[in-house]
């Protein structure tokens, strides 16, 4: 891992060594790092570079220390993801880190915090508190680590391993764009299968400490009385409307005087408050413990996980499952991917008997759906799609390259994952893959009304994830609080990546017209009887799903129809309407009372006063405050 005392460019170099990266389980590129002696201090040199899905993320970072580690300054340049960039130099007061990359600083600063006893929390430059914490000893390999958890310097925790000298073996992070993020030291590579599974044994013991602090109540009948009830059906409102829970199912719903309620039963007065079923997230990726307090407290009681590391998120959906933890009914559709530089996940089918093999894997792993990813052949998706049927699963997923999302469908693909797939086929042939995404659909055309009726004939499900283009598309620099308030909101950690994405002001000018076309195609769409689910692909993490609510009911629908979107008509996607979805007797007790009247103003679902979720009963204030998120006045954001 390390070689000591080597020399480079004539000058004496200490130590250096290399760490090979990785997104999801699959090497994605290297960091290098040299540490030589100028003077009085150490400098450490650091070459970091990756390349996610066809695009390249080079970092370079210069960190000028005194011999015991203590930062004297910190130059770093480059970026951080596909979409952020940075170009900074910090110096004290606190340790000079800029995030989770690159992770050889990481190491010099785990190294300062050992040198000087070891503290509770050590200060970051720019403000904060970094705590590094000592978790317990694991062998890789023949070689005995420790384990260490790093919170405030992402949001959440990562797990670190070092030997004895505290060299770095391994981190187990979270990159810029909140997806699963490796690096190993070379000679512990063959270890990261191992590194992944226990940070995911050690992130679901946190999220039993968590959820020690914030669980809801526990009683086993609750009566909820006074609200007026949205039930998810389509039918009218009810007014000073009765809800009665126990052992986490709905036993009566509707008007007062046709409900009883049972003896004994724990009362919450909703006077003045609205009902609706708990929203679903279906484009979701929990990638850390942190993510299931927020979707609880955004009013997420159910998220389809769309991808991500096998072994993380069959442990996390377990734990929530028999009620250990703090998150969301979870079902999981398994992504799949095939060879190619672009190619994201480990998990990869070529062929038709790696199709099956792959479909075997996941069903067996109970998983409720396939995803397909960007590289899978054109001629696999159709095995995959095969099989999947065959097996009772459905498949969504992205288009891949070489085909277009018609022929997807035609191929057995279920569902299409973001809308820019949906668009090119709404298009006239002409338009090439360049032009997109700054073409504006006219509904008008030929195209449009064939594509559409496509996918009606088809009853293809269709998730825009329209949050994420109006986040990926607005002017860089403009600040993303002037269409989604709740950026305010987030821990710290999370705001400046957040902000640090957008486009240019003449490309931003030109997608601006353009999504208002793709928000009215997404309600054309449905009025043609396509199911549009709601889906956020994480965005501004918890405040993503009410923005991509009230997008929809910008581009027309109706906000009942954008509720529904977001409660019966994914759980009927899923094939779970008759357990869960509404408001009725013996339906799964997941539902949100609101502060204001949502079908006056969609953007009253973010008005969430009480969740429930499997008839707990929680408030969202300690859940927010629970992973590093700001309230106003202790109520839910506006």
């Amino acid at each position: 891992m390390v070689a000591i005392g080597a020399a480079l460019h004539g000058a004496t170099v200490l130590e250096r060594g290399s760490f090979r990266l990785h997104k999801m389980e699959s090497p994605i590129g290297r960091e290098t790092y040299s540490i030589q002696r100028d003077g009085n201090q150490l400098v450490m040199e650091s070459d970091f570079l990756f390349r996610d899905r066809g695009t390249s993320v080079p970092l370079k970072s210069t960190l000028e220390m005194a011999p015991d580690y203590a930062a004297a300054r910190l130059r770093i340049q480059g970026k951080t993801s596909r979409f952020s960039t940075i170009d900074q130099t910090l110096v004290p007061p606190g340790y000079t880190i800029a995030a989770y990359a690159p992770v050889s600083v990481q190491m010099a600063m785990v190294r300062y915090w050992a040198s000087h006893g070891r503290p509770d929390a050590i200060p970051r430059a720019g403000g904060g508190q970094i705590r590094i914490i000592w978790r317990g000893r694991d062998t890789a390999g023949s070689q005995q680590l420790d384990r260490f958890s790093v919170t405030g310097l992402i949001w959440g925790r990562e797990t670190l391993w070092f030997d004895a000298a505290l060299h770095l073996a391994a981190a187990i992070s979270i990159d810029a764009e909140f997806d699963h993020f490796e690096a190993v030291a070379d000679s512990f590579e063959s270890s990261l299968p191992f590194f992944v599974g226990r940070a995911a044994e050690d992130s679901m013991a946190a999220l039993g400490e968590l959820a020690a602090g914030v669980a809801g109540a526990p009683q086993d009948t609750i009566a909820i009385s006074g609200a007026t009830l949205i039930d998810g059906t389509g039918s009218a409102p009810v007014p000073d409307a009765v809800i009665v829970t126990r052992g986490g199912r709905i036993l009566a719903a509707g008007a007062r005087g046709s409900v009883t309620i049972p003896g004994g039963a724990q009362m919450v007065d909703a006077r003045g408050r609205y009902v609706i079923p708990g929203l679903w997230d279906m484009h979701a990726h929990f990638e850390q413990v942190e993510w299931g307090p927020v979707y609880l407290a955004a009013g997420v009681t159910t998220a389809r996980d769309c991808g991500n590391e096998f072994e993380f998120i069959r442990a996390v959906r377990d734990v929530l499952a028999a009620g250990r933890g703090t998150g969301p009914r979870l079902l999981l559709a398994g992504i799949v991917d095939g060879d190619s530089p672009r190619a994201l996940s480990p998990i990869r089918a070529n062929d038709a008997a790696q199709a099956a093999a792959v479909v075997k894997k996941y069903v067996d792993a109970r998983f409720d759906q396939i995803k397909i990813y960007s590289s899978v052949k054109p001629e696999v998706v159709k095995a995959l799609c095969r099989e999947a049927h065959r097996r009772g699963v459905t498949v969504t997923g992205h288009v891949p390259f070489g085909m277009n999302a018609r022929e997807a469908v035609e191929d057995g693909m279920d569902g299409i994952e973001h809308f820019h797939y949906i668009q090119q086929v709404l298009l006239p042939a002409s338009v090439g893959e360049r032009m997109l995404p700054f073409t504006a659909v006219n509904l008008s055309s030929t195209e449009a009304r064939d594509g559409i009726r496509f996918f009606a004939r088809h009853g293809t499900v269709v998730d825009p994830t329209l949050a994420l283009y109006e986040w990926l598309w607005h002017e860089k620099g403009t600040p993303v609080e002037r269409f989604e308030p709740g950026v305010a909101k987030v821990a710290p950690q999370l705001r400046e990546p957040l902000e640090n994405v957008g486009l240019p002001a003449r490309e931003a000018g030109q997608t601006r017209a353009v999504l208002q076309s793709l928000l009215r195609a997404v309600t054309a769409l449905k009025r043609a009887g396509v199911p549009v689910i709601a889906g956020t692909d994480q965005t501004i993490p918890g405040w993503s799903l009410h923005r991509e609510l009230e997008l929809f009911v910008q581009g027309g629908m109706t906000p009942m129809e954008a509720i529904e979107a977001a409660t019966m008509v994914p759980a009927r996607v899923m094939k779970l309407d008759g357990e869960v979805g509404t408001v009725q007797a013996g339906r799964r007790a997941d539902l949100v009372l609101l502060d204001a009247d949502p079908l006056a103003d969609i953007r009253n679902t973010r008005r969430i006063w009480r969740v429930m979720a499997a008839g707990r009963l929680y408030d969202p204030a300690p859940l927010w405050a629970s992973v590093g998120f700001r309230m106003q006045h202790g109520s839910s954001p506006r």
